[in-house]
């Protein structure tokens, strides 16, 4: 059995580091122009050197977004930033436009070029075409089934990536106008307002007054407001599909979601290749998945066109049942204190979940706290204030403390 790719998200140096320690085999970023998430982080030209050594160093790869659909000024240092690219010895690129394509070929001749999912690969004849002018990788869109999935696998030999976790654009594979109509940022170029999470009363303009069949309130509705993918439950079926990387969205997520999301589909996938026949979707797996920042979860369009019941219709707000409070720097073994980040109010007294990149979980007490002198401290409520924590048990740097939201 070939073991799937688990591919995750990285807005910036951090979150990248978070999702390699956590699990991943690769992450895709974007640099600071050329990329479909202008609002991420991103990262410069040193922090992609940066992002290369520490990814390498781990013997694991980097995949760079250019897949920006690009008028004639965007081409503009286009070639030499694809050369820089080759020269850092990124693992790949993530393209849309057949020009920038066509650039990349010419100017980076050795830089692998993935086919973004914006190119609505919905089709096993399209996938073959993008292999024959030089593609190593296609992106499948997220509007194909899992049969369609099974069928291009069949079809074709090209390397296959697959979304299997994260927010569902209301748009065709993502390529959407409404941002540009509604505020001039066009999100085929990077600036997406997301506005098809906004509250909207719709009626056609010929009948005032008749809305459409759908629920609303005083308020409106969120017509566009699709739920988030989750296919950890049919995680066997899209493995046994022979895709070769599962790919997590969330550039723009946290670093709690970068890390949770990809420990969890980790241990998954892992589970499943080790013992296929006897393999079980475990409830602490799902637990993971909503401790982090999300809407409610649907399988998309993998098995059926969605409907109704894929959509979210009465807010656009997010759900979790965990926050992120403090994220560990280091661990002295000889006091038992880690000196911890603060990323959320904490309080001595709160139950705290210790989250490890490659240790157990567990909880404790935040009964001791000390600040950056020493001084014993009840609450830490400053934004990344240095404090020390004594631990019940060692722990890593990058181990993510967080609580129970509901004891806020």
């Amino acid at each position: 059995m070939k073991k799937p790719e688990l591919l995750a998200p990285a807005g910036n140096l951090e979150k990248m580091k978070m999702a390699i320690l956590y699990g991943a085999d690769a992450v895709y970023l974007g640099g600071k122009a050329f990329g479909l998430r202008a609002f991420g982080g991103n990262f410069t030209r040193d922090e992609l050197r940066e992002a290369m050594a520490f990814a390498h160093g781990r013997g694991r790869k980097v995949y760079v977004t250019v897949n920006i659909f690009p008028h004639n000024d965007d081409l503009d240092g286009l070639p030499d930033y694809l050369r820089f690219l080759q020269e850092i010895h990124a693992d790949g690129v993530l393209v849309a436009d057949l020009g920038v394509f066509q650039i990349a070929r010419e100017a980076a001749p050795k830089l692998p070029l993935h086919v973004s999912t914006q190119a609505n690969n919905t089709n096993w004849c399209t996938v073959q075409a993008w292999q024959q002018m030089g593609a190593s990788r296609v992106v499948l869109a997220r509007e194909l089934s899992l049969r369609e999935v099974r069928e291009i696998r069949q079809r074709t030999d090209v390397e296959l990536e697959m979304f299997v976790h994260g927010a569902m654009c209301i748009s065709y594979s993502g390529r959407c106008l409404l941002s540009n109509y509604f505020t001039g940022r066009d999100s085929n170029r990077g600036s997406c307002t997301q506005c098809c999470r906004w509250k909207y009363a719709l009626v056609e303009e010929t009948r005032p007054g008749k809305y459409f069949p759908i629920k609303e309130d005083e308020r409106g509705t969120y017509i566009m407001n699709s739920k988030d993918l989750c296919l950890l439950p049919h995680l066997d079926e899209i493995i046994a599909s022979g895709v070769d990387s599962l790919k997590i969205e969330g550039r723009m997520k946290s670093v709690h979601y970068a890390a949770s999301v990809t420990h969890a589909y980790r241990e998954a996938i892992d589970s499943y290749v080790k013992n296929a026949q006897n393999f079980t979707i475990r409830q602490e797996w799902k637990d993971e998945l909503e401790k982090v920042s999300h809407r409610p979860y649907t399988t998309g369009f993998s098995f059926g066109r969605p409907d109704a019941k894929d959509q979210v219709y009465g807010t656009s707000s997010y759900i979790q049942t965990s926050d992120f409070v403090g994220l560990v720097r280091s661990y002295d073994a000889s006091t038992g204190y880690a000196l911890v980040e603060q990323r959320n109010n904490m309080k001595t007294g709160q139950e705290i979940e210790v989250f490890q990149p490659t240790g157990p979980m567990y909880r404790q007490i935040l009964a001791d706290m000390l600040d950056e002198d020493g001084t014993p401290i009840q609450v830490a409520p400053h934004a990344q204030q240095l404090v020390r924590i004594h631990m019940d048990q060692p722990v890593e740097p990058w181990t993510i403390l967080r609580r129970d939201s509901a004891s806020r």
